[in-house]
Formats: C-alpha cells, structure tokens, sequence
C-alpha cells in the first residue's frame, strides 16, 4: 500500500504525520511512505532525519495584515497556491497514493484538495481547537476530518464527518517513571518547568527573570528549570545574575536553551508554565501534569487560547492571559498549587482521564478504514 502524508511549519504538524507513518511501517513493513512539504520548512530537516522520504511544493501563508505591502504579498502567496496544486497533482499522480492524509501546514491545502478532486481517500487531522484555515477550507471535501478537541466540529460544515481522535504522543512521554526521571535530574523538592517554544517569548522571559527574583528570595521552595529559546539564550543568563543570582552556585534553578530531554523533566515535574499550543498541551495532558497555560497572544485566530479554554473546561489547567500577567501573579498561582496536593492530584486525573492516549492508534484504524470504503 502508498502512503502519502502533507505536513510541515512546525513540529505540531510534522510529528503526529511522523508518529503515524512509524505506526504504518510497523503494522505494514512493505508499505511505501511519501511526505509533502514546503520548501524550506523545517519539515526539510525533521522528516529525512526520521527515515522517510519528502517532496517539497513551493506554498507560502496568507498575511492577515493590512497594507499594500501585505497586499502584494498575498498576491504572491495565491499565484503559489495555484501553481503548487500544479506540483502536488503531478506528484500525487506519480506516487498514486492509497490515501492522503495532511496534518496542518502550508502544503497540507495543495496536497488534499489535489488528491480530492483525484477521488483519491483523504484525510486532515486538526490538532486545534479551533480549526485552522486549511481545515475550514477543507472539511467539505475530505473524506473524514480527525479532531483532537471535539469542540473543533461545531466550527466546521455539518457536511464534515468527524472523529475525535486525539493528538499523537511519544511512547516515552507516557511511559518514563517518575521516580527514575527524579533521581536523574536530582531533585528532592517539587520541580516545576517553564517554557515558551523554541524561540521563546521575549516578554514572558523578562517575566519568569523578575519571577526567578522571587522565588530566590523566598527560600527557593522548589527547583526550577526553565528553558529560555534560541533567543533569549542570549540575554538571559546576564539578566537572571543581575538579580543577584548566581546559577552556578543555585542548584534549585536551572536555565536551558531547549529542554532536549522533554519525557524526563514532564515525568519528574509538579507543574509546568507554558504556551497553548496543541502539541504542547497533547503531551501535558497524557502525562497528567497540572499546567498554569499562558497562551501567546500573537497566533492565528487566537487558537492557544481555545486550546487552553479546553484543558480549563475539564479541570486539568490554570489560564492566564499574558496581558494579565505579573511575575508576582506566577509565583503566587506556582505556590498555591506546591501547596495544595489534593488539588495538583485532581488536576492530574482530569487531564489523564481526558486524554486519548491512543490517539496514533485511532488515526491509523481511521485510515483503514477510509481506504476499505
């Protein structure tokens, strides 16, 4: 059987794409497997790293700001959205895939409508919980729409048939011991984790510098590790001595650019502040960590936003608007939920309860069940 997958932009698009093909190539050892992309995405660099195969189409994204600039831009963007249904038929054509499945991104809307209007089984897989451009322009035509959040339907046709699947998570982050994971990172006291994506967020890293202030002034009641962002790499550090911390002799806090080993600091934390992003969240709730979620203002549709409304909805999160945000407002929400167990153990429950962490499973058996159809 041929599989094609359309994906890329970031890595909560590419990597439930990546975690499904390695499920397919399990199950199915003769299947071939293509991915689609677009040009110079990091979709270049993830997807051949993990082992499979990747064509590009040259697609960018629509600017929803106002001005001629924007304007020309947008005229661009169309003439490329014409030409890469162009490329992605010749492809598809090519590859003569059983089934098209597209998991967000800029090729992921090329790619599917090509292969719908070829009669060929589609699928997308909506990681939002309000759905992306790409999804609503979609939902009609594709043969199935898979959700993460079942809130996505209401804002979809009704012609859409959807099925909430949940979003695909790393086995590890579900199965590393906490115990373990603590040991190794030697912590004794509770342990919570900040973060707010790769690049980081500049303004929430001047907070979490004041809130670090705070923390170390109070006792250090709980280790802290947090993860700066290729960006803020640069200033933090300097920034946190200036407070009269010194990092090398503090072993209850800790800077990194990235956290690389994500499902051991996950497993080993009591809490963690971070972004709403759908990956992010996914991987929060099947480990059952109480999350404070500060959604960034700057995304489309203001997406993070609903995203953490949901995980508020089910009792497994804390919200806070970054307009509202203080370092003072942080620490005090971090300590009222150190200090409440039952409340951090409830919070767990909720989201594991929630949680479809079989959610690579149900993607695969969806698509079995589209190309038998």
């Amino acid at each position: 059987m041929r599989f094609m997958f359309a994906c890329g932009g970031t890595g909560g698009h590419i990597n439930p794409a990546l975690a499904v093909a390695r499920l397919v190539k399990e199950k199915r050892p003769n299947a071939q497997i293509l991915f689609v992309g677009a040009s110079g995405g990091m979709e270049e660099k993830l997807v051949p790293a993990a082992g499979f195969e990747l064509k590009t189409v040259d697609v960018s994204s629509i600017s929803r700001k106002k001005g001629i600039k924007s304007l020309l831009d947008n005229v661009k963007a169309v003439q490329k959205a014409y030409n890469a249904q162009k490329q992605a038929k010749k492809l598809i054509c090519e590859f003569a895939p059983d089934i098209v499945v597209g998991t967000g991104g800029y090729a992921c809307f090329p790619v599917l409508s090509s292969a719908s209007k070829l009669s060929i089984p589609t699928i997308v897989h909506e990681a939002n919980a309000y759905p992306g451009l790409a999804t609503r322009l979609l939902a009609g035509k594709v043969t199935r729409v898979l959700l993460n959040f079942e809130a996505a339907s209401r804002r979809l046709p009704k012609r859409a048939c959807c099925v909430t699947v949940g979003y695909p998570v790393r086995g590890d982050i579900l199965m590393y011991d906490r115990e373990k994971a603590r040991r190794e990172l030697n912590v004794e006291k509770p342990l919570v984790v900040s973060f707010w994506g790769s690049l980081g967020a500049r303004e929430m890293n001047r907070c979490i510098v004041d809130f670090m202030r705070i923390e170390s002034s109070d006792g250090n009641k709980f280790h802290h590790i947090h993860a700066t962002g290729r960006f803020g790499y640069e200033w933090m550090p300097s920034a946190v001595a200036k407070t009269g911390i010194d990092l090398r002799s503090n072993d209850m806090i800790t800077l990194r650019e990235y956290i690389d080993d994500m499902p051991r600091v996950l497993a080993a934390a009591d809490v963690v502040m971070c972004r709403g992003g759908a990956g992010t969240l996914s991987e929060i709730g099947a480990r059952g960590t109480p999350a404070i979620i500060i959604p960034s203002p700057n995304v489309t549709d203001n997406h993070q936003f609903k995203n953490a409304q949901e995980m508020s909805a089910i009792g497994g999160a804390l919200v806070i608007e970054e307009k509202d945000v203080t370092a003072k407002l942080l620490y005090d929400t971090v300590i009222s939920l150190i200090d409440d167990e039952e409340k951090r153990r409830s919070m767990s429950e909720n989201l594991i309860k929630n949680s479809n962490l079989d959610a690579t499973e149900r993607i695969y058996s969806e698509m079995m069940k589209v190309i038998k159809k």
